[in-house]
């Protein structure tokens, strides 16, 4: 990753890609919303690691196997489908 903050044109860019408008203003107050994240997580970096026993327990329950939709029934409200799959839209 880069030392720099992505600027107004990367943000156009992932903009683009993602399929949302943006105005040019937006595109400038967003690039430098981003330099404040990434400052925030500069700070954190800052922040002393220590050293701890974990008393770390595993509070997930156990899988259950239960039936999927079948194949027909998941793709019924797909926009788009091909071979049985769910298609999008091409992204570069």
């Amino acid at each position: 990753m880069s030392d720099t903050p992505p600027g107004p044109d990367e943000v156009r860019y992932i903009a683009r890609l993602a399929r949302v408008g943006i105005a040019d203003a937006e595109a400038k107050r967003f690039a430098e919303q981003f330099a404040d994240i990434l400052g925030y997580f500069e700070t954190l970096d800052e922040v002393p690691e220590i050293e701890r026993e974990s008393d770390l327990v595993n509070v997930m329950r156990e899988d259950e196997v239960r039936d999927g939709l079948e194949q027909e029934e998941a793709l019924k409200n797909a926009p788009e489908s091909e071979e049985g799959y769910f298609k999008g839209p091409n992204v570069s």
